[in-house]
């Protein structure tokens, strides 16, 4: 591997694995946690103001004895990081030239200006070896004769790369297809996803949808026809119902395998206890209510539910210091059990994202939780908002199904679940929603799955027109 021919890359390595391994066997006191946070904190942040133009700036008023006797507890006297941040500073965010990195990679740009993601060896074995560690027991339970599909963009785009890098650490064979290609295309895709076959598969929500939408338009069955054993999905969001279906429509066991992004890499990933959890040795987290910026204190249930902001614990490209992701997330620490001794995370939507119903204010998460509740078979599905003449919300599914394989019982229970919950009327009907339902990894999943029908405004927004940008290329 590329490692051994770095002898600095391969140090790294070898010392991240071992504690890696030593952490996700328990073998870390918070104590021992704590200091490793500490040390790293200021480390980054010594760092960072020695090397980036901005955070030079952004940092000038804290001394450097303030800076070296900061503990992580005290990060609250940093200023916030912003999405707006990065799209304004460009490359003077960078703490190297991109001539010291090993690859350069961007966000997509659909709703705003692109800004610069390169990433160092360094950065990429940090970020990696978090992966690597998580899934070895995932996929380990599946044999190890496994050819793993990687379906998502490759230009100037990590998902190729680093799902790849983390597969041949464990040792599983690899196919990149990426079926909106014109080089692949969906046809080609499933045909060597039979051909190999594939037995495992990392996609978004989406495109598993869209997968076994077009196996079935080609008179395949995606559980009797292929040989999927497990999906590792990202990149959207996804509920527990919509996972469950997934897996239903393929026979096979599902993972929401990765909450991370371009600016920020690896922030959680999926263990084998079927969480989402935390990578406490590469960043610091933080809950904050995203109104006034304030932590965010557990709940009686030991949940704190806010915005997450995040600050790499690593140097290397572009380390960033209490990044606002803008997400919702619900974090709750590790019990008896744990695959892993850190958080688990549920991401639940963006900030605006979220929608208010009558009265209630619902992340997208819990929304398509309840409305998909008691549907399976379903190909795709979009919600629509509206309100009748005395101004009360409605609610409305469509779903990319046969009616006549949907019991009436499920409609009449998923009905009742909203009235209750949401007390908001609701109707579902069957049909296609159309290839904007497959833009939420490019854009957001509102834009992809909502159409909200008060507010002409809303459906002229920057981030709606670039969902049927993209769809209508799609098409």
């Amino acid at each position: 591997m590329f490692t051994q021919y770095d002898p600095e890359s391969a140090a790294l390595t070898d010392e991240l694995r071992g504690r890696f391994d030593e952490f996700g066997a328990g073998k870390w006191s918070a104590g021992e946690l704590e200091r490793h946070q500490t040390a790293k904190l200021r480390e980054v942040l010594a760092y960072v103001r020695a090397r980036s133009p901005f955070y030079r700036d952004r940092l000038a008023g804290i001394s450097d004895e303030a800076l070296s006797a900061l503990r992580s507890d005290d990060i609250r006297s940093l200023p916030f990081t912003t999405k707006a941040d990065l799209q304004q500073a460009q490359f003077d965010l960078l703490s190297l030239p991109v001539s010291a990195a090993w690859t350069f990679y961007e966000t997509t740009g659909t709703t705003g200006r692109p800004t610069p993601c390169p990433r160092t060896n360094g950065d990429s074995i940090h970020n990696n070896t978090v992966l690597t560690s998580y899934y070895r027991d995932i996929l380990a339970a599946h044999g190890d004769s496994q050819v793993i599909g990687i379906s998502g963009p490759t230009e100037l785009h990590a998902t190729g790369d680093t799902f790849g890098d983390v597969c041949r650490n464990l040792g599983h064979a690899v196919a990149k297809l990426w079926p909106h290609s014109p080089v692949i295309g969906f046809d080609r895709a499933l045909e060597v996803m039979r051909l190999l076959p594939l037995t495992g598969l990392f996609c978004t929500p989406g495109m598993a949808l869209r997968l076994a939408r077009k196996a079935v338009e080609a008179g395949l069955d995606p559980r009797r026809d292929f040989s999927l054993d497990v999906l590792m999905l990202t990149g959207e969001l996804m509920s527990p119902s919509l996972r469950d279906n997934i897996g239903d429509l393929w026979g096979a066991q599902v993972h929401n395998c990765l909450y991370a992004s371009q600016e920020a890499s690896v922030l959680a990933a999926a263990t084998s206890d079927g969480t989402l959890r935390t990578a406490p040795l590469i960043n610091l987290y933080e809950v904050i209510d995203p109104a006034t910026g304030e932590p965010v204190a557990p709940g009686p249930d030991g949940v704190r539910y806010g915005e997450l902001v995040v600050t790499n614990l690593y140097t290397g490209a572009k380390p960033l210091v209490r990044y606002r992701t803008g997400d919702m997330v619900r974090m709750t620490e590790a019990g008896p059990g744990a695959a892993v001794p850190a958080p688990s995370l549920e991401a639940v939507g963006r900030v605006r994202d979220r929608l208010r119903l009558n009265g209630h204010l619902v992340n997208g998460y819990d929304l398509e939780n309840l409305l998909l509740r008691h549907f399976r078979g379903y190909l795709d599905y979009q919600i629509t908002v509206s309100c009748d003449d005395a101004g009360r919300d409605l609610l409305s599914l469509t779903l990319n199904a046969d009616p006549d394989h949907n019991r009436h019982s499920a409609v009449e229970q998923a009905v009742a679940d909203c009235r209750e919950e949401l007390d908001t009327a609701f109707s579902v009907g069957f049909g296609d929603p159309g290839p904007i339902t497959s833009t939420g990894a490019m854009v957001s999943w509102k834009a992809a799955r909502v159409v909200d029908l008060r507010d002409p405004r809303a459906e002229a927004s920057v981030e709606n027109r670039s969902a049927e940008r993209i769809a209508g290329a799609r098409a």
